[in-house]
């Protein structure tokens, strides 16, 4: 992996992963609020609820194809410039969308929001595990992708009281609050991160080799898999379980949890081995949904069964993005921002084959769904850790001195 690690403090350290953690949660929190308040924006725009879903789905097109563009245009930057000229955009882009009446800019705007989310995260994971030693590199991508699912658990719920309470707008005003302290937090606690060293023609000859469209293609079947059941879940839980009202949020919140636990703990394990860790988590991705499927009207045990689901899901997510760099080698800096765009499409997928399955079976019908995609998963899992990373050619002693005479030392800045 590509990534230079600078010389900070633990404590320094520790307040830069704070900050990345929470630009993670706010900018996920106005990535998924919207659910919760999309009647809202129906209304105030005119159009019919399906018609706004379309809200969502220029968002996911945002982050998975405006991301990795925004991230190559800005490859030579430096990590800390662009993620505070992301959050910057982000404020500037949400406080449009909150004056606008036009749906169609609305739609753009949400468009953009994404593609600077996008950014935002592959930075982040830049910059996360530049002020860690490299042995703590999983460590460090656990702790910013929990940002995301913080905000699954709890940003989201939070987000649509507030957009219950004092309309769409308001709950968008307050992920701009959110955003301006994350703002304020990188200016003053994330340190110079020197860029990339080739350009996006070079990064991309490697992010895009084989061995990392593997993984890629793992990451979209694990989203997929818990997808097509998870966005029927609440569907699942009221004809299957018999669970609805208050009761319904606290089984919501307890995956919520799990998969916050899930993906710092994901962290440690992706240094300890990430290829192992993708297939023991693929398993347990596997056996929670095939559980799930057989004592789905026993709430108890499907209380378990969601917090099982939960810590395994999301202890993958590390272990995708680490292996995704590490195969990606000197395209490392490009690579970042691949695994969210491969989610996006992965969880679009399964969204749709779960809603294909609910509409000619029964509600359960969309945890088999999952399921038959989760043990591709253990298949492809297994198949992806007999892949190396690329050996890189060393310059020749002549070809290296040649160099340092031509160009002038670029000393890396140590916070």
């Amino acid at each position: 992996m590509s990534t230079q690690h600078m010389a900070l403090s633990p404590a320094r350290a520790n307040l830069a992963l704070a900050t990345l953690f929470l630009g993670m949660f706010v900018l996920g929190s106005g990535e998924l609020l919207v659910v919760g308040v999309l009647d809202r924006i129906a209304a105030d725009f005119q159009v019919t609820i399906p018609a706004s879903g379309t809200v969502v789905t220029a968002y996911a097109l945002g982050l998975a194809i405006g991301g990795p563009i925004l991230t190559a245009l800005t490859i030579k930057r430096d990590k800390r410039t662009v993620l505070i000229g992301a959050v910057a955009l982000f404020i500037a882009c949400n406080l449009i969308a909150v004056l606008t009446t036009d749906y169609t800019q609305f739609l753009l705007l949400r468009f953009l929001i994404g593609a600077l989310q996008g950014l935002f995260i592959s930075g982040a994971f830049i910059a996360g595990t530049s002020v860690v030693a490299p042995e703590r590199t999983g460590r460090a991508i656990g702790i910013v992708i929990s940002g995301v699912a913080v905000s699954g658990a709890l940003g989201v719920p939070l987000g649509t009281l507030v957009g219950q309470t004092l309309g769409w707008r308001g709950s968008f005003m307050a992920i701009v609050v959110g955003a301006v302290v994350t703002l304020i937090g990188t200016v003053a606690l994330i340190p110079t991160v020197p860029p990339a060293d080739a350009n996006a023609g070079h990064q991309a000859r490697y992010a895009f080799a084989p061995r990392v469209l593997a993984v890629l293609f793992l990451n979209f079947i694990v989203f997929s898999a818990t997808f097509a059941a998870l966005t029927y879940l609440v569907p699942f839980l009221h004809s299957v379980t018999g669970i609805s009202g208050a009761t319904l949020s606290v089984f919501l919140l307890a995956y919520g949890v799990a998969t916050a636990i899930g993906s710092i703990r994901g962290g440690t394990f992706a240094d300890w081995n990430a290829e192992r860790t993708l297939i023991i988590g693929s398993i347990g991705l596997t056996v929670s949904l095939l559980a799930l499927y057989f004592v789905g009207t026993i709430a108890w045990l499907v209380g378990l069964v969601l917090i099982a689901w939960g810590l395994s899901f999301y202890s993958i997510v590390p272990s995708l993005q680490v292996r995704v760099i590490t195969l990606a080698g000197p395209g490392g800096h490009l690579a970042q921002s691949l695994p969210v765009s491969a989610a996006n499409v992965g969880i679009a997928f399964g969204a749709f084959a779960g809603g294909v399955a609910t509409d000619k079976y029964t509600a359960s019908a969309t945890v088999i769904t999952g399921l038959l995609l989760a043990l591709v998963t253990i298949a492809v899992a297994w198949g992806t850790s007999f892949l190396k990373p690329p050996v890189v050619e060393q310059p020749s002693p002549a070809t290296a001195l040649a160099d340092t005479v031509r160009e002038p030392a670029n000393p890396i800045c140590h916070a």
